[in-house]
């Protein structure tokens, strides 16, 4: 992924008013992050902790929703996967995640939801760059440029989801 401004990861929101665009805290750490190893950016909100926001390159240019965490649950110890890179955490390291869509459907309550990621790397865990749980990440005889088509096509169908 190409490093995105400030303007263009807050112009990039289709399911968040221009003022929610305004006041969204990115990350403080957008110089350092490892862009070239990146097929999406995805944050944590620090102040708001079930926040959470992703931006990814479209065919049409950024596309960034806003995205609302469950809360954690709690009780005994369970393995979980995320959907969009397959990657299996214990705990609450998979997070369902929940995005506003984009227009009136938006308006009138109506929401999409997928488990990802809890601190959404998933591109880092395919590329072992960040490590899960043991286990996390199950041997695949696919090669990572086929691991990282399917985690994009998982993330455009959500996403396509959100703007539907």
């Amino acid at each position: 992924m190409l490093q995105p401004t400030e303007h263009e990861i807050r112009a990039s929101f289709v399911n968040c008013t221009k003022g929610e665009t305004k006041r969204l805290a990115l990350p403080r750490d957008l110089a350092t992050r490892p862009w070239h190893d990146l097929d999406f950016l995805g944050w944590r909100d620090d102040a708001a902790p079930q926040r959470a926001y992703l931006v990814t390159e479209t065919g049409d240019g950024l596309m960034g929703v806003a995205l609302r965490l469950a809360s954690p649950h709690t009780g005994q110890a369970r393995r979980s996967m995320c959907s969009l890179c397959l990657t299996t955490h214990t705990g609450n390291g998979v997070s369902l995640m929940t995005a506003r869509k984009a227009g009136p459907s938006g308006q009138q309550g109506n929401s999409v939801g997928a488990y990802i990621c809890a601190d959404l790397a998933c591109s880092l865990y395919l590329r072992g760059k960040k490590q899960a749980a043991p286990g996390g990440r199950l041997h695949e005889s696919l090669t990572l440029a086929e691991q990282i088509e399917r985690t994009t096509a998982n993330l455009t169908g959500f996403l396509s989801r959100v703007v539907d």
